[in-house]
């Protein structure tokens, strides 16, 4: 039974192996949820679309499927909403992992559809996520986010003292996040905000300005606490 579930998980997973310690009851048991989730997959195929090994929860929606695209073994879980109004519609590549009752929302307003959200491939994110794309959100391959992580690629425009600020209009710059970045649980990212590919920020950050690829960001507002560098690499001894 180990070596069965392995071969099928490492589909989604090449690099999966079962602990030793996992008891045969575990194994059962994660065996029927896996099953369960493929079984809500195939329900997709009811609104005409192939599942491509979808993983579901219990309760996951799917709003403006027409405008969405996913790859293969998308994950998500129990109450997970997808929105794909837009513009430019809403992507995701192979093995995205969305966390349970997140919301992937593209935009709410038919006055003024946001962007686009693209999600690469091999993105793991928590659980309780807010991913808007109102003003375009990029996340590259390669991503590992943490619980209650949000994103909001617009702001509202308050200059006027006169006039309610919802009725002053918003600004979109967007939101790009480079490949093989690790962002901890509770980070906000504010509108505007590029970060470089290789980036760590810390729990609870908040994330105001462009960050350069390989940084270590901490705070709120998020400031730059250290490189990443390559690992030293010890001189081996030389044989005479």
């Amino acid at each position: 039974m180990k070596q069965l579930l392995e071969s099928l998980v490492r589909r989604r997973n090449p690099h999966f192996a079962i602990h030793p310690a996992v008891s045969v009851g575990w194994l059962a048991g994660f065996a029927g949820r896996t099953a369960a989730a493929l079984l809500r997959g195939q329900k997709l195929w009811l609104r005409g679309r192939r599942p491509h090994g979808a993983l579901l929860g219990r309760g996951v929606r799917f709003e403006y499927l027409s405008r969405m695209r996913f790859g293969r073994w998308l994950k998500a879980g129990d109450g997970v909403r997808f929105s794909a109004l837009s513009t430019r519609g809403l992507s995701l590549g192979d093995n995205v992992s969305i966390g349970a009752f997140s919301q992937v929302v593209v935009s709410t307003s038919l006055q003024e559809p946001g962007a686009f959200i693209h999600i690469g491939n091999s993105v793991g994110i928590g659980e309780f996520a807010y991913l808007g794309g109102a003003g375009g959100l990029s996340i590259d391959d390669h991503c590992i986010i943490g619980q209650y992580f949000s994103c909001h690629p617009e702001n509202h425009v308050h200059a006027d003292m006169e006039r309610p600020i919802r009725l002053q209009g918003v600004t979109r710059r967007g939101i790009h996040i480079g490949a093989n970045c690790w962002i901890g649980s509770k980070v906000t990212v504010l509108d505007g905000v590029s970060i470089g590919e290789g980036c760590v920020v810390a729990a609870g950050a908040m994330v105001t300005r462009p960050v350069p690829p390989r940084c270590v960001v901490a705070g709120v507002p998020a400031r730059i606490i250290s490189l990443r560098e390559p690992a030293a690499v010890p001189n081996e001894p030389v044989s005479a």
